[in-house]
This record gives structure tokens, sequence and C-alpha cells, in this order.
């Protein structure tokens, strides 16, 4: 699974920060890293104008093997905060996405399919 930061001007990037994403989103999905090829996290400051806590944004986008780009984003008073807000909502997300899936995959049998399933596993123990 590859994790890749962007920053718009208004954040300073480097490594700890680079780092402290990483485990974050590595610490909420990577369970489900054999699933995901690519995560974007979006670093944004949207009022760093304003005030020293500024409305800080982080957005995060998995690319999950068979389904759509799941995006989610998390607005908060510090930037570590969104980034955790962001990845939370993303584990839930991701967790419903694959879980619609595995539903998909596992079709309920019908009674007849059910009744010679039964036969079958009668006349093997017999």
């Amino acid at each position: 699974m590859q994790i890749n930061v962007n920053t718009d001007k208004t954040i300073e990037r480097h490594a700890s920060l680079d780092d402290h994403v990483q485990t974050v989103v590595t610490a909420a999905i990577g369970r489900f890293a054999e699933h995901i090829t690519r995560v974007e996290v979006h670093l944004s400051d949207n009022n760093s104008q304003k005030s020293a806590d500024g409305d800080n944004r982080c957005l995060m986008e998995a690319r999950v093997t068979g389904y759509q780009p799941i995006a989610v984003s998390d607005h908060a008073a510090t930037l570590h905060q969104a980034i955790s807000g962001a990845a939370d909502k993303l584990k839930r997300a991701i967790d419903s996405a694959l879980g619609r899936l595995n539903d998909k995959r596992h079709v309920p049998l019908s009674q007849s399919s059910l009744a010679a399933a039964e036969a079958a596993d009668e006349e093997t123990s017999e």
C-alpha cells in the first residue's frame, strides 16, 4: 500500500509530517493493505490568514481493488486532529465497502440447492 502526502501552499511539508501521516494511516487501515493499492492524503489550512488555529482539512482517498475510490475528509483545529479524524472515517468507509463486496460474492442458497447439498452430505456420511 502506497501512501502519498500532498500539501497546499499554507502548510510546510517536512519528513516528520510525512512520517506522522504514514503512521496514522497504516494504524487505521493496515489490516486492509492487501485490498488497497494507494492512499492519497491532501492537507490544507483553509483559514491560515485569519487565525493561528485555522481550519485544517485532511482529505484521504483510497484506491481499493475491485471498488470505486473511497474519499473522506475531516476538518479540525489542528492538522494532527484532522489527520486522525480522516483516518478513522476512511477505516469505517473501507470496512463498509469491503463488507458490501463480500456480501455480493456470497449469494444465498435457494431452498432446492440447500436440500441437494444436505442430501449429498448424508450420502457421503453413510
